[in-house]
C-alpha cells in the first residue's frame, strides 16, 4: 500500500516562505515520479509541481514558476516543495502524489498521478 504524509503547512504572511515535506512509505517510491497538487473549496484540484524519479526533470504550473521548487531524496523517500514569495492566492490544501510513471509528462499530470496524501493546509495572509 502507498502512504504519503505531508507536513510543513501553516499560516504565513504574503511574501514569506514555507517548505512542505512529504514522507512516502511506499515500496514503489523508487519507481515513481512525484508531484504536488493543491485544492481550494469549490475548485478542482490544480497541478503545482512534479519531479521525475531521478530528479532530473521538473515541471511547474505557470502560476508558481520562479517561486516554488520541488526536490526529492530517494534515500529518505522524501519529497519537498520550497515555496517562496507566497501570495494570498497560493492559499490551499497541498497534497503530494505518486505517479504511475517514472518520468514527468508536462500537460498530463492530472491523469498520471493516482495516489494522494491527505494534504496540509497553507494559508497566506495579505
Amino acid at each position: 500500500q502507498v502512504q504519503l504524509v505531508e507536513s510543513g503547512g501553516g499560516l504565513v504572511q504574503a511574501g514569506g516562505s514555507l517548505r512542505l515535506s512529504c514522507a512516502a512509505s511506499i515500496r514503489f517510491f523508487s519507481s515513481s515520479a512525484m508531484g504536488w497538487f493543491r485544492q481550494t473549496p469549490g475548485k478542482e484540484r490544480e497541478f503545482v509541481a512534479a519531479i521525475s524519479l531521478n530528479g532530473g526533470i521538473t515541471s511547474y504550473a505557470d502560476s508558481v514558476k520562479g517561486r516554488f521548487t520541488t526536490s526529492r531524496d530517494n534515500v529518505k523517500n522524501m519529497v519537498y516543495l520550497q515555496m517562496n514569495s507566497l501570495k494570498p492566492e497560493d492559499t490551499a490544501v497541498y497534497s503530494c502524489a505518486a505517479s504511475i510513471y517514472a518520468s514527468v509528462r508536462p500537460g498530463q499530470e492530472l491523469g498520471d498521478f493516482n495516489t494522494w496524501g491527505q494534504g496540509t493546509q497553507v494559508t497566506v495572509s495579505s
